[in-house]
């Protein structure tokens, strides 16, 4: 889904002189060439200044101005630091400046990620994003301690591909406001990294890539393990968490968390829920059966939990006819374990009726129930809806 920023009322930016001041020849040229629009001139003047007087507060403040008006907003700051380092003089007018030129920034980027997710091509999008990328860096150097510039520099990096460099502007959001949405989006970049990384060591059998996927799972459970001590009760942070556990082959220590977390909080549907996901991972059918009906039992609306509670059904049955043929058994047992899939599906399905994915899952549920019929109305709303 694209994502659409909003954008922040930009202050007038107000310049003046004060009246009869004494000031050397480059600052009173400056002032002129300021007031005729020529920056380039200014700026000539005014490195004249600094140049021949280390110390003067104005020259850097102006210094400083001219070079915002340029667009250079790095050198803006590191002016205007200097400024400050010798008086406070221009204290007042260095803040008023560093707003206008944050909201000035922030908007500009607003405007380019907007303009990128309208893109007709990748390859345009990608350039207005790395234009909103500047733009927001450039901001935060005004207000560094904006969470929303950084939030919105971490969807700009991800827009444009830039995964690993979302991971910064993300840490700086957790730090300034433990921001669940930031713990979500940080946890699943490690989470996603983790899995490259398992998928490479299918195939390249290296030890390494397999060993640097579980690190990367380590740092999702250390991250929401702390997000979880502010935001326990986030269903999307601790289905992260979970299956980090999973993926990592810790589902030992996960289960006796979220163990704990039931005991503690019995009426938490997601501790319940995220249970039994690990339950179900661990093929301990029964026990995840009672978890997901637990959860479903505190809110029926939960279809996330009924859906689940239909995987579990269908991968006991289908435990239960691999232990048959393996044994050479005729053991129609599973066969009950498939009909018990029905209802919880189904219900998912009251819910989320355009999911054709589960619809073409609950078609071959019935063609192995031999439920013909039934089979193929499935399908055929698994058609409809995939078109």
């Amino acid at each position: 889904m694209k994502r659409v920023l909003s954008f922040v009322v930009i202050l007038a930016m107000v310049f003046g002189f004060a009246a009869f001041q004494c000031s050397s020849t480059e600052i009173t040229s400056a002032k002129l060439y300021i007031q005729q629009k020529n920056m380039q001139k200014a700026k000539e003047s005014l490195e004249k200044e600094v140049s021949k007087n280390p110390k003067s507060d104005e020259g850097y403040y102006l210094l400083g101005y001219v070079l915002g008006e340029q667009g250079n907003i790095k050198d803006m700051i590191s002016n205007f630091e200097k400024s400050l380092a010798i008086s406070p003089k221009f204290a007042k007018d260095i803040e008023n400046s560093r707003k206008y030129y944050w909201q000035e920034s922030f908007n500009k980027g607003v405007g380019m990620f907007n303009k990128g997710t309208k893109a007709a091509n990748p390859d345009s999008g990608k350039v207005f994003y790395d234009r909103a990328i500047e733009s927001f860096n450039n901001s935060i150097l005004c207000e560094p301690d904006s969470a929303g510039t950084y939030k919105n520099l971490a969807f700009a990096y991800m827009s444009a591909g830039k995964k690993d460099n979302a991971i910064e502007p993300l840490q700086k959001i957790i730090k300034l406001e433990n921001s669940v949405d930031a713990y979500i989006m940080l946890g699943e970049l490690y989470f996603e990294k983790g899995n490259v990384l398992l998928d490479k060591y299918s195939t390249s059998k290296d030890k390494n890539d397999s060993l640097n996927a579980i690190k990367e799972y380590g740092k999702t459970i250390t991250l929401l393990e702390e997000g979880r001590k502010v935001h326990g009760d986030n269903s999307d942070l601790l289905m992260i968490l979970s299956n980090a556990y999973i993926n990592s082959n810790k589902l030992d220590v996960a289960m006796d968390a979220f163990a704990s977390g039931v005991k503690k909080d019995p009426n938490n549907k997601y501790y319940r829920y995220n249970y039994g996901v690990l339950l179900l991972g661990a093929n301990k059918f029964e026990e995840a059966v009672e978890q997901f009906n637990k959860a479903i039992e505190i809110d029926p609306a939960y279809s996330n939990a009924s859906y689940n509670l239909g995987v579990t059904y269908l991968k006991w049955g289908t435990s239960l006819r691999e232990k048959s043929i393996e044994k050479n058994e005729d053991d129609k047992t599973y066969l009950e374990k498939f009909k018990l899939a029905l209802d919880p599906l189904k219900k998912y399905l009251e819910i989320n009726k355009e999911d054709f994915k589960i619809w073409d899952f609950l078609g071959k549920v019935y063609a192995n129930l031999g439920m013909t019929k039934e089979s193929q109305e499935s399908f055929d709303k698994a058609d409809q809806f995939r078109k």
